[in-house]
């Protein structure tokens, strides 16, 4: 076999025991199922929606960078610059889930009260209501 096309196959492959992409992969796909699981025990019915929708607890976008970060620190070392990297973008992340996506949330919220409240002849008054779970509280973040 040509030296090139099984050096290709092989970085194919490599991306199978990539150690931040598998933890960053499992840590979003552990919390999109307490997510549904947690969704089922507060309203004793399953929504599957949340096992791919965003907001609530716990954050699977946090999950995830967290466990990116963390994985490229425990590989790369802390002190590097792909744990910096990491880190900023887990930072950033969290800030918009708590900032701007959580604000963005309860203004749809506002916005969803007005429409319902409009008379039935407006043209608004039928509209399709905005998602509200956009964003995490402080706590949902850090946990």
């Amino acid at each position: 076999m040509d030296q090139s096309v099984a050096s290709s196959s092989s970085h194919y492959i490599s991306i199978f025991t990539n150690f931040p992409l598998i933890s960053s992969l499992l840590a979003f796909t552990i919390a999109q199922f307490i997510k549904f699981f947690t969704s089922w025990y507060k309203e004793r019915r399953w929504d599957l929606k949340r096992l791919v929708g965003s907001g609530g607890m716990p954050s699977s976008h946090s999950a995830t960078v967290t466990a990116l970060a963390l994985a490229v620190g425990l590989q790369e070392g802390f002190g590097g610059s792909h744990f910096a990297i990491a880190l900023v973008l887990t930072t950033i992340v969290m800030y918009d889930a708590t900032g701007v996506r959580l604000h963005a949330g309860r203004q749809a919220e506002v916005l969803n009260q007005i429409v319902y409240e409009l008379p039935a002849e407006h043209p608004l008054a039928e509209s399709r209501p905005l998602r509200e779970l956009l964003g995490h509280t402080p706590p949902q973040v850090s946990i």
